[in-house]
């Protein structure tokens, strides 16, 4: 049985096709889902999202959410989803340069959130260099 795919942002639908396996980011770490998994609904973390389909392994960038998982189907609803083709490498560098810098300014502040802000900028900027990075590597 094959297992069908969406992964849908407020703005689109970024994937929808048939796949042979799941491996998402969840909020308590990576999960596996093939065809026939048990009934799931789960919070994700931001990280990569991985898809084998056809012996080939895609890759894409995804920022929160739910993700639900059926007999036959998996559903992720994220706030954004970058596929790999999508990101712009030098704006993904731009900005891990831009949050390692704020970072460090926010070190000398009392203000905490600021350095929340700066680290999860920097995490988002780690998260598209290394779905970006995937892409480039042989398969």
């Amino acid at each position: 049985m094959p297992l069908k795919l969406e992964i849908i942002t407020p703005e689109r639908t970024v994937y929808d096709e048939v796949v042979e396996e799941v491996i998402a980011p969840g909020s308590e770490g990576m999960l596996g889902i093939l065809p026939h998994h048990a009934p799931l609904f789960t919070l994700l973390g931001s990280g990569e999202l991985r898809i084998k389909r056809g012996g080939m392994e895609q890759a894409i960038a995804v920022f929160g959410g739910f993700m639900d998982v059926r007999a036959d189907r998996v559903t992720v609803l994220t706030d954004a989803a970058e596929n790999a083709e999508e990101i712009d490498d030098q704006r993904a560098q731009a900005a891990r340069e831009a949050a390692q810098k704020a970072l460090e300014l926010a070190a000398g502040s009392a203000n905490a959130t600021e350095g929340a802000r700066a680290k999860a900028s920097l995490f988002r900027a780690l998260v598209r260099i290394r779905v970006s990075e995937r892409r480039r590597r042989p398969r």
